[in-house]
C-alpha cells in the first residue's frame, strides 16, 4: 500500500465541478488581482470566523509581517516567540528590524512554554507571537494575561490552526490580530500561496489593507510606502469553494488522530500527541515522538510506501540564520531534544481506516511487536 503524506488530488476530485466552475468565472471576468471574488472570500471567512475584518494577502508569512509593521514594530524592538516553528514566524520579526526572542516549548504540547515568557521580557519587548503549532492551540489565555500585565501586543500565528479552539473560542481571535496561511497542504488550502489577517480592530484592519496594497487605500493615492501582497482571485475562489467544508474536514482529521492514538498508545518508545484538555486540536499535522531511532523508523516506513515528514528538522534558534546569536542546546533543551524525535505521519481528512491500520501496524513491526 502507498500512502502519501498529503493527498490533494482526492480532495480536488471531490470538489472538481465547483472548483473548475469557480476558476472559470474568474478567468471569464479577468478578476485576477483583488476584485469581487477576493472581497467575497474575505467577507465569508470573517463571518465564519466571527471577526469584523479579514484581509487577504499573498501568503501567511506576509500576514505576520504586515501586522508587525502596522503595529509600529521595528529596529531596537524585541518580539517574543516560540523556539519551534517554521521560520516565517521569526524571519518576519527580523524583517521589521526587530529581534526575535525565543522561548523553549512545553514538553507535552510542543507550543511556547508560557511559564518561561516573563523571564524573556525586557524594556524593548513590544509583542508576543504564540504559534498554534500543528493545529494544537497554545495556552493563549496565559499569554494574554502576561501581555496585559506588560502592555504587549499579541499576534497569533494560526497558520496551522484554522478554526481550532481554546476554551470554546477560536484561535486567532484572542490577540489584536490572527494570521493564517492557505498554503495548499493546510487544513484550508489554496492552489498556490495565499494568506489572511483577521482582526476586530478597525484601524489596524485599514492600515494592513493599505500597506499590503502598496500603501494605497485608493487607486493612484499612496499614503505610505507599502508592499505588494495581495490575495488573487483564483486563490480566493478556491478557498471560497472549500470554506463550507472546513469544519467537517477538521472533524475528520480529529477522528483520524484518535484512531492513530488508540493504535499507538501502547507501543514502547512511541509517544502519540496529547490534546490539551481545554482545546480543540484540528490536527494539521499528526506528530509522534520516537524516543530512539526516529530516522530508522522513517526509512522503514518509506520502504513500506508510507510517506512521512519532520516538522521541523531544526528548531529555530539552531538554524544557520541564527548562528550568530550563539545559542546553545541548554538554552532550549526541550526544542533541541525533540528535533531528533518528532515525526509527522500522514494526516488528511481522506485517510481511511485501512490506511491508518497499515501505518500503525508498520510501526509495530518496526518496534518488534
Amino acid at each position: 500500500m502507498n500512502i502519501p503524506f498529503v493527498d490533494l488530488q482526492t480532495q480536488y476530485e471531490f470538489l472538481q465541478p465547483d472548483i473548475d466552475d469557480a476558476m472559470q468565472r474568474v478567468i471569464d471576468d479577468t478578476a485576477f488581482v483583488r476584485g469581487p471574488y477576493v472581497s467575497d472570500f474575505e467577507e465569508a471567512y470573517a463571518d465564519a470566523y466571527g471577526v469584523d475584518h479579514c484581509i487577504g494577502v499573498a501568503n501567511g508569512t506576509d500576514a505576520i509581517y504586515v501586522v508587525l509593521r502596522m503595529l509600529g514594530i521595528g529596529p531596537e524592538d524585541e518580539v517574543i516567540t516560540t523556539a519551534n516553528s517554521w521560520i516565517s514566524t521569526s524571519e518576519t520579526i527580523g524583517q521589521t528590524g526587530a529581534t526575535p526572542v525565543f522561548v523553549d516549548v512545553e514538553p507535552d504540547y510542543y507550543n511556547i512554554d508560557v511559564d518561561q515568557i516573563e523571564r524573556k521580557i525586557s524594556e524593548d519587548t513590544k509583542a508576543i507571537i504564540p504559534v498554534h503549532l500543528y493545529g494544537q492551540p497554545a495556552e493563549i489565555d496565559k499569554v494574554m494575561e502576561i501581555a496585559d500585565d506588560y502592555d504587549l501586543y499579541v499576534i497569533e500565528d494560526a497558520a496551522q490552526a484554522h478554526f481550532a479552539e481554546y476554551d470554546g473560542k477560536r484561535v486567532g481571535t484572542f490577540g489584536i490580530a490572527g494570521t493564517f496561511s492557505f498554503y495548499p497542504g493546510k487544513n484550508l488550502g489554496a492552489y498556490g500561496d495565499a494568506g489572511a489577517i483577521v482582526t476586530d480592530d478597525d484601524e489596524l484592519a485599514r492600515q494592513c489593507r493599505m500597506f499590503s496594497d502598496h500603501g494605497s487605500s485608493e487607486k493612484g493615492e499612496h499614503e505610505i510606502e507599502g508592499i505588494n501582497s495581495r490575495l488573487d482571485g483564483l486563490q480566493a475562489v478556491v478557498l471560497s469553494v472549500k470554506l463550507p467544508h472546513i469544519l467537517g474536514w477538521n472533524q475528520a482529521r480529529y477522528d483520524n488522530a484518535q484512531k492513530y492514538t488508540e493504535r499507538l498508545k501502547d507501543i514502547p518508545g512511541i509517544i502519540p500527541p496529547p490534546v490539551r484538555p481545554n482545546a480543540r486540536h484540528v490536527f494539521h499535522l499528526y506528530v509522534i515522538r520516537v524516543e530512539d531511532g526516529r530516522d530508522e523508523l522513517q526509512n522503514f516506513l518509506e520502504n513500506r510506501g508510507i510517506s512521512t515528514s519532520i516538522h521541523y528538522p531544526k528548531a529555530l534558534p539552531f538554524l544557520k540564520a541564527y548562528e550568530h546569536r550563539g545559542f546553545q542546546s541548554s538554552d532550549f533543551p526541550v526544542a533541541y531534544n525533540y528535533q531528533d524525535q518528532i515525526l509527522s505521519l500522514p494526516m488528511y481528512p481522506e485517510l481511511t481506516e485501512d490506511m491508518i491500520e497499515y501505518v500503525t501496524s508498520s510501526i509495530r513491526d518496526w518496534v518488534g511487536m
